[in-house]
Formats: C-alpha cells, sequence, structure tokens
C-alpha cells in the first residue's frame, strides 16, 4: 500500500496532487471543518503543506504591513495546528512556499511581510508566469537533506527554482537551520536535522511536472512515510 501524504488544502490542488502520487504517495485533501489536525496527523504518513495567501503578521505577534492581502484566518490556524501536531508525532513533512512560512511561524519564528519594501533587492522573487519559469538559483547546503534529495541537479552548489512571493522566513524557529539562500540572502529552505524528514522550500516544485526536476522532494516525503 502507498503510504497516505496529507496535503494542506489550497485552491491549486493538482499538481500537489499529481507529484504526490507520481513519487508513489496516496495523496489525500482533508477539509478544514471535517478533519481537525489531530486526526489527519494520526491519519496520514505523511504531511505536505501548499503554497498559497499571506500568511497573517498576527500569528508572530506583528501588526500587518501595507503589502498584507488576501489573509485567510481559518487556513493559517488550521496549518499551524497541523504543523504543530505533525512536529509533535515526528510525521514526514514538506512544506512549500506559504508552507514553508507557516511551517517557519508555527515553530515560534517569524517572517519578512513584504520583501520589495522592507529587504529590497534586485532579485526576482516574484514570476508568475509561465509557473515553472526559472527566477534566479539558489545555494544548497553540502551534507543537507535537499542536497541529498537533489544530487546531480545541484551544479557547483546551486539550484535553478522558480518563484512566486512576496513574503519570506526572517527569525528562524528554533530547531530548523538554513540549507539554501537566493542570491540577496533571502532564506530559501529550512530543515529539522533531528527530524525523520521535515524540509520546507521557498519555491515551487510541484511545478515541474513535465520535467520532473523537483520530484526527488516528493519521493523524498514519500519514502520517509514509509513503515
Amino acid at each position: 500500500m502507498p503510504p497516505r501524504i496529507a496535503i494542506a488544502p489550497c485552491r491549486k490542488m493538482t499538481d500537489y496532487v499529481t507529484s504526490v502520487r507520481l513519487a508513489g504517495g496516496d495523496p489525500w485533501e482533508p477539509s478544514y471543518a471535517a478533519d481537525p489536525a489531530e486526526t489527519v496527523v494520526s491519519s496520514c504518513a505523511g504531511l505536505l503543506l501548499t503554497g498559497g495567501a499571506d500568511v497573517a503578521p498576527a500569528t508572530y505577534g506583528e501588526a500587518p504591513h501595507s503589502t498584507v492581502t488576501d489573509v485567510d484566518a481559518v487556513r493559517d490556524e488550521y496549518e499551524i495546528a497541523l504543523v504543530r501536531a505533525a512536529l509533535a508525532a515526528r510525521l514526514p513533512v514538506l512544506a512549500i512556499c506559504r508552507g514553508l512560512q507557516v511551517m517557519n511561524v508555527a515553530a515560534g519564528g517569524s517572517l519578512v511581510q513584504d520583501i520589495p519594501s522592507q529587504v529590497g533587492t534586485a532579485v526576482a522573487h516574484q514570476v508568475p508566469n509561465p509557473k515553472d519559469a526559472i527566477a534566479h538559483d539558489v545555494s544548497v547546503a553540502p551534507g543537507s537533506r535537499l542536497a541529498e534529495l537533489m544530487g546531480s541537479a545541484v551544479v557547483r552548489g546551486r539550484l535553478a527554482v522558480n518563484s512566486r512571493h512576496h513574503q519570506a522566513v526572517q527569525r528562524i524557529a528554533a530547531g530548523f537551520v538554513v540549507t539554501s539562500l537566493a542570491p540577496d540572502g533571502i532564506i530559501e529552505a529550512l530543515e529539522v536535522l533531528e527530524a525523520p524528514f521535515c524540509v520546507g522550500v521557498q519555491w515551487h516544485p510541484e511545478n515541474f511536472l513535465e520535467s520532473r526536476t523537483f520530484l526527488p522532494l516528493f519521493a523524498g516525503l514519500v519514502a520517509a512515510a514509509r513503515p
């Protein structure tokens, strides 16, 4: 039986579901209303956190910047509960874009609310179309789980990625380590070294279905979820 992978609900599920299935997992889409976080964690073998809207600054104790939009308080609360339950249960977790940010906030970290106005950079972090367009490259820390999974795709310590975000990790939660940076220093990946599998990336690996460049990230989650 393929391991059941819970995918946090979002507006565009298709690429996440397909990626999990291609990696050998059984994708499951729980609902906010019917599936409490603790039930989800006890009913699956791995958790995939998806991309989407801004994370509310109130979740990490800050007032909102003027650029923060489309906040979904119900989703924030649900996903923070999912992360906390998953980390406590040592459930394998892969977090993508917003998912990385939620994971960091749930564990006690904070976010840059708006990269262009608060950081200021020439690096393109918002390249919406096409969805697999290469926006910039990122560093990959030697010896990291990210490096292990991506293998020969990492060239001279770097990896080419897409990018669609204006928020980013700022204060890193205790227990997390940075394993990837953009050229401007924006955090692009976090891992929990002591966890069976806990990897978060800021780009969108699910959008590379045609090339399957980032399928190893999903395969890593599925492998860690197997009994």
